[in-house]
């Protein structure tokens, strides 16, 4: 369901961008047995659930899968089993977070054969100058283009610390296959509009994160896609055809009923946990497990929680 989404508050005819990565394209969670291995049956439940939702993509290894825990071993199993289940239904996003050039493009070369895009972080160990960011996504996007795999620039100082101008983005969107960013330097509506002014190429893809936190106000300046969780895509994907189809009152009232959940799965250590109960709760996967350093829920977070859902009342699924 492709968005036909606004820069100007209102639905425009067709969405202005070549890139493969747009729309509603969530970020898969990564299930977990009671004793931290792969869930395998969970993962699959959980594409299916995607599927079922007509989201116009899916990510593993973001932020939200817990990326930071997970093994090669884990990676290689989690992407067959994801390709296995789209069975080419909808492009697959690969997270690449590395912290050098050389250990980035060994990263992608692991998953390329299989992802449309990769959603790249920039190396955030030894903080990289303007200069060295220009050339580690330079040589990202060349060893990329072997498979004629498309690179998505992930802005995203909070979890990296790294900073990027829209004047350097706009610069990387000249970049051979570096077809889209991802916008989560807050305040993050802004930077859509400075990005947007800065790209020398207007079909340039800007996606928004954060769990979809501003998404409606990200598409007013100039996004066509969102990568928030993956627990409430089937509430969000009427919100966002709304919002394409003109009904702009009725997204702003179908987005407010999930504003509490999304705040709420954005608490910093608890937030995977967070996505995976409520995953839980609506049958989707069997356990919550989180590998550490992500935190699970103590009772006085289960029990917000719960008051959260029964006020969005996300239904059962199976």
């Amino acid at each position: 369901m492709n968005k036909k989404l606004s820069t100007e508050g209102s639905p425009v005819s067709s969405v202005r961008s070549d890139a493969t990565v747009q729309g509603l394209v969530p970020i898969l969670a990564t299930p977990f047995q009671p004793d931290g291995r792969l869930d395998l049956p969970s993962l699959r439940r959980l594409v299916e659930f995607q599927l079922e939702s007509e989201v116009d993509g899916v990510a593993v290894f973001g932020m939200a899968s817990e990326a930071f825990a997970l093994t090669r071993e884990d990676r290689q199993t989690i992407l067959a089993t994801v390709t296995d289940v789209i069975d080419g239904q909808i492009p697959i996003v690969a997270g690449v977070n590395a912290t050098s050039t050389q250990t980035a493009v060994e990263l992608l070369r692991d998953v390329q054969e299989h992802a449309a895009c990769l959603m790249v972080l920039p190396p955030f160990m030894v903080k990289p100058t303007p200069a060295q960011l220009s050339d580690f996504y330079s040589e990202v996007a060349q060893a990329a283009a072997s498979s004629e795999t498309e690179v998505m620039v992930q802005d995203a100082p909070g979890a990296t610390g790294v900073s990027m101008t829209p004047q350097l983005i706009g610069d990387l969107s000249t970049l051979n296959h570096v077809t889209s960013v991802k916008v989560e330097s807050p305040p993050t509506a802004p930077k859509v509009t400075a990005v947007k002014a800065a790209l020398r190429d207007p079909t340039f893809a800007i996606l928004g994160g954060h769990n979809s936190q501003f998404v409606l106000d990200e598409y007013s300046r100039g996004a066509i896609g969102t990568m928030p969780a993956c627990e409430f895509v089937d509430v969000l994907g009427p919100v966002l055809t709304a919002w394409q189809t003109g009904r702009i009152e009725e997204a702003w009232a179908g987005f407010s009923r999930l504003m509490p959940l999304i705040v709420f799965g954005l608490q910093q250590g608890i937030a995977w946990a967070v996505h995976k109960e409520v995953l839980v709760a609506r049958g989707i996967i069997e356990h919550a497990t989180v590998r550490s350093p992500a935190q699970d829920l103590d009772a006085v977070d289960r029990a917000s929680l719960e008051a959260v859902l029964a006020n969005v009342q996300l239904s059962s699924w199976s």
